[in-house]
């Protein structure tokens, strides 16, 4: 008999706490989740690894993952950790943030934690709304996007026009490495897993700020079903936000 059927192909990463995800269904959240969990594990980082959530269906991380951290304030997480790895810069710092809250109330803190070239990782969920408040306009939603408080769609007159973090980002000197990412196939779950292990090994190396944007559905909020939302993400989303690395100071160190 082949003994190859016995063995251990996955298993849950041990950065994980093992409590089970309560994000909806269709969410990409469990999938980023264990890919940064996953990477945590491979690096052999996970007793060095501080982690900062802040307000939104983010907060939610440090249920599941079995790590040291904290909770910050709406928007405040890079300021948060910038703090933390300041205070102790031989600790693995990242931070994981949707988009409401990153982009909006958190503008200040991810550009000037970006400008300065902190030495920390940022998880940049972004699913073109607010979803755990309710599914409200996001700087990120989408123009003609329909949200709870842009019923008739996201007019550029009034509401102006969605922010490119990345390609904004990628534009300050302290950002060594910015890439953006989805993981709506295998394929693409490979890619994004490789963009997240590159993000921490630039600050293993100390070589300034980093961040991987995801591009994610949000079914409840958008009103669609999760194959729906990956089809619209695909096609509409990849549009606004394409995907690729918009900055890579990695050689330049070398």
């Amino acid at each position: 008999m082949d003994s190859t059927i016995d063995k251990i192909i996955a298993k849950m990463p041990k950065s994980l706490s093992g409590k089970e995800f309560t994000y909806c269904p269709g969410c990409h959240h469990g999938i980023v989740h264990r890919l940064i969990a996953e990477v945590i594990d491979e690096l052999g980082i996970a007793g060095k690894t501080l982690m900062v959530a802040p307000v939104g269906c983010s907060v939610f991380a440090y249920e599941f993952f079995d790590l040291d951290g904290t909770v910050a304030p709406h928007g405040r997480a890079p300021a948060v950790a910038t703090g933390m790895k300041r205070a102790m810069p031989d600790r693995i710092v990242f931070t994981y943030q949707g988009d409401g809250d990153l982009a909006s109330i958190g503008t200040a803190e991810i550009v000037h934690a970006a400008n300065r070239g902190e030495n920390i990782t940022t998880i940049f969920i972004n699913n073109a709304v607010y979803g755990m408040t309710g599914g409200q306009m996001a700087p990120t939603t989408l123009l003609g996007q329909k949200t709870t408080t842009t019923p008739y769609g996201r007019s550029a007159k009034a509401n102006g026009y969605p922010i490119r973090m990345s390609e904004m980002l990628a534009t300050l000197e302290g950002s060594a490495y910015v890439e953006r990412v989805m993981v709506t196939t295998p394929q693409n779950v490979i890619k994004a897993k490789r963009a997240i292990k590159k993000a921490f090994e630039v600050q293993i190396k100390n070589l300034g700020f980093s961040m991987v944007e995801v591009l994610s559905t949000c079914p409840t909020n958008w009103g669609l079903t999760p194959i729906e939302a990956m089809k619209w993400l695909e096609e509409k989303m990849t549009k606004q936000y394409p995907l690729g690395i918009y900055v890579d100071r990695t050689k330049e160190a070398e």
